[in-house]
């Protein structure tokens, strides 16, 4: 509220002492509401995902990764032209698999720098204050690091399909795979993002979070893809589908090959079947609204 601050004639003078009466003037502009203030955080928290507004240490990690994101897809597409290929060397929707330890770490990296800064210093019990609300800050943090997930997943997606046009391939077959592509990276930046929000929001220790995220989907993906394979030298690969349930990596790769036309990365190449498909869909959706769940319940407790 703005206020302005006005000398008047003094009350009482004895001495050298004097009481004056300070006015102010009430705030007579337009209040924009929670919507303009959840908007601004989450424009905020989005900029701050990549290190804009901040300083140049900050922008470093977030930009050489998505440098590194995108200079294989480049590359493939060089390649493409070069040799004037009918196919680019990898699917659309296999390339964020492929990829998947460069987008942990930035979940990693950016999870933690998004919560824990605001937990630490104990600010935000002052977002609550007025008029944003506890749902309205979950909401935005989760949208905005789902959103600058989406821009890293995404744009070397589209590297590929411009890449895939120039080398004149079939345009409908690269229209198709680049939509499928980003139904699957739409998805797994929602997945992704929820889970590192919830383990970032456990503690204000940011070196503490950027473990915690990193141990959660790297090493859930190593187990489950090191089980998968010892199911599959045993024959038991009724087992695989359903040890992929275990893994945000594996989760995604299962939806993908069940519903989006993908190659699966399971042992064997077999992915789920439409059943198994089917309950993947259901487990990633549910594991997307308890983290948010969890997100609103955490923040109920630290804004008392």
């Amino acid at each position: 509220m703005a206020a302005e601050q006005s000398l008047q004639t003094p009350i009482t003078a004895t001495g050298d002492t004097r009481i004056h009466n300070i006015g102010y003037r009430s705030y007579d502009g337009p209040r924009l509401g929670r919507a303009y203030a959840r908007r601004s955080l989450y424009s905020q928290s989005l900029r701050g995902s990549y290190g804009l507004g901040r300083s140049v240490k900050s922008k470093v990690l977030p930009m050489l990764l998505f440098v590194v994101m995108c200079v294989p897809a480049a590359i493939m597409v060089a390649v493409a032209v070069a040799t004037k290929a009918k196919d680019l060397p990898v699917d659309y929707t296999r390339y964020a698999i492929i990829m998947q330890a460069v987008i942990s770490l930035y979940v990693a990296s950016q999870a933690p720098t998004s919560v824990s800064r605001d937990l630490r210093f104990k600010t935000v019990p002052l977002y609550f204050s007025r008029p944003i609300e506890t749902a309205d800050y979950v909401r935005a943090k989760f949208a905005a690091l789902a959103s600058a997930l989406f821009i890293l997943t995404a744009a070397p997606l589209l590297v590929l399909y411009v890449g895939a046009l120039l080398a004149k391939l079939d345009f409908a077959d690269q229209t198709k795979g680049f939509a499928q592509g980003l139904v699957s990276v739409a998805l797994l930046s929602l997945l992704f993002a929820g889970i590192g929000l919830v383990i970032a929001a456990v503690t204000p220790r940011r070196g503490f979070g950027i473990a915690a995220v990193i141990a959660v989907l790297t090493i859930s993906y190593g187990a489950v893809s090191t089980l998968q394979a010892i199911a599959d030298v045993q024959g038991s690969g009724d087992s695989i589908a359903w040890l992929g349930l275990f893994s945000p990596v594996t989760l995604i790769d299962g939806v993908q090959s069940a519903f989006l036309g993908a190659t699966s990365t399971f042992p064997g190449g077999v992915g789920p079947s439409d059943a198994e498909g089917a309950v993947y869909v259901l487990f990633t959706l549910g594991l997307i609204a308890a983290c948010y769940g969890l997100l609103l319940r955490r923040y109920k407790k630290v804004g008392l």
